[in-house]
């Protein structure tokens, strides 16, 4: 069974960290009904939604990715690099030691999900104004015992690792080459995002599933001549949160 952790849009969704984007008002009831839509999207691929209720003095706590990394030996519960965020681990690890053994990262590690891509046994963690050296580590130690490899990735034009590269199927990378340098990533094909569409590099895979959002065509009809079948989603009101279609659910198999 696959289990996708989700959490309702804060009603203070507008008061969001943001680091590379300008300030945009956002409807919130638009920006529940497309989370609410996204959800759906993970139902149908097969995923049981565990969803926990918005948490209306935390602006950003709908991208719960960045709370935890789930492997499938243990669950590390991040540090968030944002101050304000870190009071979304809190009922993130409760949820998670239903599933998992858990380990917290500490003070003065930072760690943000969405810097955190696995490929295999090898976890790529960007170091970014979220995540810091003492947080990587930190999730070292954690995952040593399992025979996990960490290669870090310099973040700097973007706000995540995840923001500019993410895997689209088997040794398949879609990534925008502007952002991050592709000879730390070894002998694996690149899908590059169309110039005109930056921010196109983050897809969601589950299984044989991919999620996109729907809002950048051209790198759509990219995917889709390599041959990736695409599950689209609208997730405009979210990604002026600097939201993405990784940022708003944990997947991991039960």
């Amino acid at each position: 069974m696959i289990i996708a952790i989700t959490r309702d849009v804060s009603p203070s969704i507008g008061k969001c960290e943001l680091t590379h984007l300008p300030r945009n008002e956002i409807d919130i009831e638009v920006a529940r009904s497309q989370h609410f839509e996204y959800e759906n999207l993970l139902k149908d691929i097969g995923c049981k939604i565990r969803r926990l209720s918005a948490e209306p003095g935390l602006p950003d706590s709908v991208f719960v990715e960045d709370t935890a990394i789930v492997l499938k030996e243990l669950a590390i519960v991040t540090r968030p690099g944002a101050t304000s965020r870190r009071e979304e681990t809190r009922s993130v690890a409760e949820l998670l030691k239903e599933y998992r053994s858990i380990a917290c990262v500490v003070s003065p590690g930072m760690i943000d999900g969405g810097d955190v891509l696995q490929i295999g046994k090898t976890l790529y963690v960007g170091i970014s104004s979220r995540t810091n050296v003492a947080g990587v580590k930190q999730l070292m130690e954690f995952v040593f015992p399992y025979e996990y490899r960490i290669e870090t990735v310099n973040v700097e034009r973007c706000l995540h690792l995840k923001s500019a590269v993410t895997l689209v199927g088997e040794d398949k990378l879609l990534i925008n080459r502007s952002w991050i340098d592709t000879r730390q990533f070894g002998a694996l094909e690149y899908i590059d995002v169309d110039p005109a569409e930056p921010y196109a590099a983050n897809a969601l895979l589950i299984g044989s599933e991919l999620v996109y959002p729907m809002n950048f065509p051209m790198t759509r009809r990219r995917l889709e001549s390599r041959g990736i079948s695409v599950r689209d989603v609208d997730v405009s009101e979210l990604q002026k949160a600097e939201g993405a279609v990784t940022c708003c659910s944990l997947i991991f198999e039960k």
